[in-house]
Parts: C-alpha cells; structure tokens; sequence
C-alpha cells in the first residue's frame, strides 16, 4: 500500500486522467478501501483542490473547476509538452509573451535534470523558417527569466554589432518583448548604469549563484524607457514616418522594433531606425501601407532605389 502523501498524488493524478471515477474503481487502483478513498478525497479538498461527489450505488468522484488554481499534477511527458510549448509561445507575438515567459520560469525550476534535457533535445532538434523569426535561444531566456524572479547576478557574453563579443556581469531587472525581439533592463555592475541588453546578442556563462537586492527603475513606465534607451543607442540610422492607416493595425503587422504615434483614427508615426537604411526600406515595404517619410534622407533614398528596381522588374527590363 502507498504511503499517504504518494497516495494522495496517485489519487489527484487519477481524478486529472480521467472526468469521473466511482469510489470502487478508484479503492481497486489505489488498493485501498472505499471508506479510504473517502478520506483521501477529503484531504484534497482541504488542499483546495475542488473534488464533486456524486451520491448512490453509482456515484463516483470528479475534479471540477473551482475559484482558485490548484497546483497540477504533470507527467514527465505533459511537463516536456508544456515547456516546449510555453518557449514556443514565448516568441510569438500573442499578448501573452511575458506570462509564459514567467510560467516557464517557474516550471524549469522545479523541473527534474532529465526532463531539463528532453526539453533542450526538443529544443535543439527543432527549425524554423529563416526569416520568419530572430535566432533565440531559448534556454538562455529562460535562464535571464529565472534570474529576475531570483534576484540574482548574471555574467554574460554579449555580441555587439560588429560582431566582437565581450564579457558583461549585471543585476537583471525586466524583461521587455517589443516585436520579434526580447530586451533585458539591467544594472550594469562594471558601468555603474543602467543598460538595455539584446537577449539574442547574450551568451551564457556559469551561473554566479550571487543574489542582489532590486535597484529602482529609472521610471515608472519600463517599456517606455526600454523603448526610448533602444530609439536612441541602438540605431545608426533613424527615420520619422508617417503611415495612413491606424495605429492598432499597424502594431499587428510591423516585425520590427518602432515606436508608434497615434495622429488621429486612419494615420499615424513611426520612430524607428536600424543599421541598413535599405533594410529597413523593405520592412516597410512589408506594411502595404501608403507612408510618408517626414524625417530621414537615407529612408527616403532607398525607397527611391528600391522604387527604380520594382518598377524594372514589373516591365520586365533589366538593369543598364
């Protein structure tokens, strides 16, 4: 017979397999007695977990939805399905980024060594379309993750944009998903300053295990602030654009980092820039929008090359 608490979690297994089960199916999978299961049932009611009783000769038990969460009970393959999932979903843009981000968190830190390692085979024997998404590690968000809610000390490689790479050691403060790209705000412990970090640029090193005490952010908004620290160091060219078409839709289609302006119900501003004026021509071009480029010659000049180049090839000409 199993000790108490496995039998309650064979029990709370049970009652999560399947919608219903009668007292006798369940005294006969848990060798147990009925008079057993009835006090097992109501151990797990005082653990919050809502168990409905259905009275007679065919009653039986069933785990309903209650006002609360319950903890869960996974199997080692439900556990790898909910990692990979919550990761997967991590990267899209659905609303839903940092929630799953936090729930994943919590999930790998809990989560036994070998389960650890089928979720990073998973991971590591998975494609994706080129182009479609940013190469992201996703054990390296997680890790940053798990960071933040454990208030401890990262050290790092980080890529800058030239390629080189060099070693960083920071307090993590937040996380921010702006279009296909994570960003990290934090404390910069060798600068003494605030800084925002690429999380597709990090490499990870060893854990430090150093814990630190929350610093204030610099402002109440941290989107915002993420938003403007990007706008302002992250770019080597800028551009303002005006686009005709609401702010809402616009937000849904654009792939890249922007800010965005509401002007009125049908247009709107852009603020974005990036390292290629010509690539940054074409994800415009992505929008099907009708635009207006108010600030930024380099913008302007690509699309006057990338105008010249489409309407050759709408006639079938060749470049002289």
């Amino acid at each position: 017979m199993l000790e108490t608490s496995a039998r309650l979690l064979e029990l709370l297994s049970l009652l999560q397999l399947r919608r219903e089960w009668t007292s006798s199916e369940l005294a006969e999978r848990l060798a147990v007695s009925t008079r057993t299961v009835r006090a097992d049932i109501g151990k797990l009611r005082s653990l919050g977990y809502p168990v409905d009783a259905r009275p007679g000769v065919a009653g039986g038990y069933r785990l309903v939805a209650g006002t609360a969460m319950p903890p869960l009970l996974l199997d080692d393959d439900e556990a790898v399905a909910v990692a990979v999932g919550l990761g997967a979903v991590a990267t899209w843009r659905l609303g839903v980024e940092e929630t799953s981000l936090t729930a994943l968190a919590k999930l790998e830190q809990v989560m036994p060594s070998h389960l650890r390692r089928r979720v990073d085979a998973v991971r590591g024997a998975t494609s994706i379309v080129p182009g479609a998404q940013p190469p992201l590690d996703l054990s390296m968000l997680s890790a940053v993750a798990s960071a933040i809610r454990a208030h401890e000390r990262l050290r790092f490689g980080y890529t800058k944009p030239g390629g080189s790479e060099e070693p960083r050691h920071i307090e993590p403060q937040r996380l921010v998903s702006w279009g296909s790209l994570w960003y990290l705000l934090a404390w910069d412990l060798d600068r003494g300053d605030w800084r925002v970090f690429r999380v597709d640029r990090m490499v990870s090193h060893t854990p430090t295990g150093a814990r630190f005490r929350p610093r204030m952010i610099p402002e109440d908004d941290v989107v915002e602030y993420v938003v403007r620290r990007v706008i302002q160091a992250g770019w080597t060219y800028r551009a303002r654009v005006l686009v005709h078409a609401p702010a809402a839709e616009v937000a849904a289609k654009i792939v890249i980092p922007v800010d965005i302006q509401v002007v009125d119900e049908s247009t709107c501003h852009l603020e974005l820039g990036s390292d290629d004026p010509h690539r940054l021509a074409l994800w415009m071009a992505q929008l099907d929008f009708d635009l207006e480029v108010i600030e930024g010659d380099e913008l302007a000049m690509a699309f006057d090359r990338l105008s010249t180049r489409f309407l050759r090839a709408s006639r079938g000409e060749s470049a002289t």
